[in-house]
């Protein structure tokens, strides 16, 4: 423990400090998970910044150096049986195990320190100073974020951000497996895999699925690059890629019915947690044009433009619904667009214990259904025996 106490010191010293992670807690607070140390600037000084992390919620507190590296020593001491001191050189992990503990030295997994500005810290889920960020286009060398690039950066920690409360609901003490279908040139599967794996230290196992082989083929080398172990990409579509489980599924601007089979796949997988960001309403929008559309809505969408916003919000209400009967809690939110697509509509949902169906959920589709004229919802017939 001395050993690694020291080590602690001498990275703060030498500027080379990323962070350190406290688990395996066995102490007297019961919801407590872990602590990750950080170091932190507020109103110029330097200081620690310890978040605690317990199974619904993190607090934070601020600690002089002194003070910090006093509490760290206590932690040490007080129930945490595995700790890892990350810095720019290596990474040290000591492990107390009965009465003899371990020390071990490994290969750096950050290669540059992280910011220190503790209100760029509060704001930001996904640091510029990313290599990763880089190589996709999104910063230039120094990790400064390219004009051009300033609305993907912005979505990628909205993205971060909308999901952080999700992820810390899914089981902490296993691998978590995570697809993203339609993953595209893969700029939120790097930063969610990333954000699972370095902040919140999940054990978790990401694959992006995507049709085209020279995006495959260009996350796998920046993935491999980055050190990214447990990340890959596979080259398939959403209606032929078949998964063993799943806890995660995601599947962000999958054009029209390719977000009904990412859906359908999720559900089948069981999936804990479903998230998609839907693009293209094209089969709703056939069924209205060719159906009895009620005569109180007939007039209100004859105009082709107000017919295409009724088709979105009646595609994805009903996705809802479908979602809910088959076990989920749903809920919608308004996301960023990036360039690619002007589309904005995230729809979260998470699986509910015991997952029972939800006949109530499915007379309210059928409902809508009738209402808007609709004869067939393709994830209807994807989920509904």
């Amino acid at each position: 423990m001395s050993d690694f106490l020291t080590a602690v010191q001498e990275s703060l010293a030498d500027g080379c400090f990323v962070k350190i992670s406290l688990g395996h807690y066995t102490g007297n607070d019961q919801d407590l998970k872990k602590i990750i140390i950080r170091r932190v600037v507020i109103k110029q000084q330097d200081m620690l910044g310890f978040t605690y992390r317990y199974k619904t919620r993190d607090i934070v507190k601020n600690y002089g150096l002194e003070e910090g590296f006093s509490l760290l020593a206590k932690n040490l001491s007080g129930g945490f049986q595995v700790a890892t001191l990350f810095t720019t050189e290596f990474d040290l992990a000591y492990e107390a195990s009965g009465k003899k503990n371990a020390l071990k030295k490994s290969a750096p997994t950050e290669r540059e320190a992280p910011s220190t500005d503790h209100d760029r810290a509060k704001n930001r889920k996904i640091e510029s100073a990313k290599s990763y960020l880089h190589d996709l286009g999104i910063t230039d060398v120094k990790g400064t974020v390219h004009k051009t690039a300033q609305d993907k950066f912005r979505q990628i920690n909205r993205y971060v951000e909308i999901l952080d409360p999700y992820l810390k609901e899914l089981p902490q003490d296993k691998k978590i497996t995570v697809a993203d279908m339609g993953s595209g040139k893969g700029y939120l599967t790097f930063a969610l895999y990333d954000y699972m794996t370095s902040s919140m230290e999940l054990n978790a196992n990401v694959t992006g699925v995507e049709m085209r082989r020279d995006m495959v083929e260009l996350c796998n080398d920046i993935a491999k690059k980055s050190g990214f172990l447990h990340l890959d990409f596979v080259e398939n579509s959403i209606a032929d890629y078949a998964p063993k489980s799943l806890d995660v599924l995601i599947a962000l601007h999958a054009c029209d019915i390719a977000t009904d089979d990412a859906i359908a796949k999720g559900i089948e997988s069981g999936a804990q947690l479903i998230v998609v960001a839907p693009c293209c309403h094209k089969q709703i929008r056939r069924e209205m044009e060719k159906g009895q559309v009620s005569a109180d809505v007939d007039s209100i969408v004859r105009h082709g433009i107000f017919a295409e916003r009724q088709a979105e919000m009646v595609t994805d209400s009903m996705r809802a619904l479908l979602l809910e009967y088959a076990g989920y809690k749903t809920k919608v939110f308004e996301f960023i667009s990036d360039s690619h697509t002007p589309k904005n509509i995230l729809i979260v949902a998470t699986k509910r214990k015991g997952a029972e169906k939800n006949q109530k959920a499915y007379e309210e589709f059928s409902a809508a259904k009738k209402f808007f004229g609709i004869s067939h919802h393709y994830l209807e017939g994807k989920i509904k025996p």
